[in-house]
C-alpha cells in the first residue's frame, strides 16, 4: 500500500493543491483548481483509514470516531505543513490534505498591491477582512500581510485559527497561536480572553457568528488591529452579511460600530492561467475611505460599487476591473473572466469599450 509520505511528495513535486483519499477511488490531486487521478492503486475502505490514521494522534483518532470528522493540521519535516480533514463517507474513512507552504510569498509574487498592503499594515488599529470561497487563497494572503508586519513592526500578536496553518517564527514580534480545541474551546472563549493578553494584533480565522463577529469590531474599536475571513464573494455582500447576522434593532449600531472600524475587503478568488501553468489571483478590493464609511452608516451600502470603480488612487478596484486587468494582460482567458464575474454584462461592455 502506498504510503502518506510518498503521496504527498508527489503532491509537492506536481505542485498541487490538494490530496484526496477515498475508498473506491485511486488517491487523486487537485493542481491548478482540477482534480487528477494519481497512477497508484484504487484504495480499499481499510487502506484508506489506515493512510488517514497515519497522521493522527490517539485524541485526534477518538475525537473523530466520536464525531465523524475532524479538521486539524500536522507538518512533516523537509516536506511542508498540511491542513487535512477526515471524514466518513458511505461508512468509510476518507480525507483531505491541503498543502501549507512553509515559505510565505511576498505581495508581488501573490499578486496583491504591494503599496496598498504596506499601507493596511501599518495601522495603529482596525478591521482587515480578507473575503472569498473555500480555496482561494483568504489564508495565504493574510500570512503574507502577518509576514511582513513580523518582519517591519515590534508587536504582540495572537492568532486563533481552527486550525493553525501557517507557522509564525518570532523576528520583529512576539507570537503566540492559540488553536481551536487544543488551545481554547472555541472562537468564543478565546476573543473574550485575548484582550488580557496585551495583544498589538489579532488574527480571527473565520467570523462565524454575531458574537465572533461583534467581538471582531471591538477588538478592532478597542486599538487593535484586527484581521479576519469570511466566507463571501464581494465587498458589497460582506458588509451586508456583517450587518444581517444581527436582529434588526441591533442593525443601526453595527452598521456606525463597522463604518468606523472597518479598513479594507479584500475579496479573492483564484483562476487558471492562460498558459495553464498555475493560477493567479483576481481581487476586489474596498479602502474604508469617508465616503465608503459614509455610505456603510447610512445604509447605502449598494452605492459603494461606484466607490471602488472610483476609487483607484486609494488601491481601489472591483472583480471586473481585476479580471479584465488580467485578460489584458494575457494572464487569464476570456471565458475564465467571464464564468467567474458576478456581473458578465458590465464586464462584456469593458471588453468592448478596452
Amino acid at each position: 500500500m502506498v504510503s502518506i509520505e510518498e503521496l504527498l511528495e508527489l503532491l509537492i513535486r506536481r505542485d498541487g493543491s490538494d490530496l484526496h483519499i477515498s475508498s473506491g477511488a485511486a488517491p487523486m490531486l487537485r493542481i491548478d483548481g482540477k482534480l487528477v487521478a494519481t497512477e497508484h492503486d484504487i484504495l480499499r475502505p481499510e487502506e484508506t483509514k489506515t493512510i488517514a490514521y497515519s497522521v493522527l494522534n490517539s485524541d485526534q483518532i477518538a475525537k473523530f470516531e466520536k464525531n465523524l470528522e475532524l479538521d486539524t493540521s500536522f507538518g512533516i519535516e523537509g516536506l511542508g505543513r498540511f491542513r487535512t480533514n477526515v471524514f466518513m463517507q458511505r461508512g468509510s474513512v476518507a480525507c483531505v490534505m491541503r498543502v501549507i507552504p512553509f515559505e510565505m510569498k511576498n505581495f508581488e509574487e501573490l499578486g496583491l498591491n504591494r503599496k496598498v498592503c504596506e499601507y493596511l499594515c501599518n495601522l495603529p488599529k482596525g478591521l482587515i477582512l480578507v473575503t472569498g470561497a473555500t480555496g482561494s487563497g483568504k489564508s495565504t494572503t493574510l500570512a503574507s500581510m502577518i509576514d511582513y508586519i513580523n518582519q517591519t513592526r515590534e508587536a504582540h500578536v495572537v492568532t486563533i485559527e481552527d486550525p493553525i496553518e501557517f507557522i509564525h517564527r518570532n523576528k520583529s514580534c512576539l507570537f503566540n497561536q492559540r488553536e481551536i480545541h487544543s488551545d481554547t474551546h472555541g472562537f468564543k472563549n478565546a476573543l473574550r480572553s485575548v484582550l488580557r493578553q496585551d495583544p498589538d494584533i489579532i488574527l480571527v480565522g473565520e467570523m462565524r457568528d454575531a458574537e465572533t463577529i461583534e467581538s471582531a469590531l471591538t477588538l478592532a474599536e478597542t486599538g487593535h488591529l484586527t484581521f479576519a475571513t469570511l466566507h463571501t464573494s464581494d465587498a458589497i455582500q460582506t458588509i451586508n452579511r456583517i450587518i444581517d447576522v444581527f436582529p434588526a434593532f441591533q442593525q443601526q449600531q453595527i452598521r456606525t460600530q463597522l463604518s468606523f472600524s472597518l479598513q479594507a475587503v479584500f475579496c479573492q478568488q483564484l483562476l487558471p492561467k492562460s498558459n495553464n501553468r498555475g493560477r493567479v489571483l483576481a481581487a476586489e478590493v474596498l479602502i474604508a475611505n469617508s465616503a465608503a464609511r459614509s455610505l456603510i452608516r447610512e445604509d447605502k451600502v449598494h452605492q459603494i460599487y461606484s466607490v471602488m470603480q472610483t476609487g483607484g488612487k486609494y488601491g481601489m478596484n472591483t472583480m471586473n476591473q481585476s479580471l479584465y486587468d488580467l485578460y489584458r494582460d494575457n494572464q487569464i482567458t476570456y471565458d475564465d473572466a467571464i464564468s467567474r464575474s458576478l456581473d458578465p454584462e458590465d464586464l462584456r461592455r469593458m471588453f468592448q469599450r478596452g
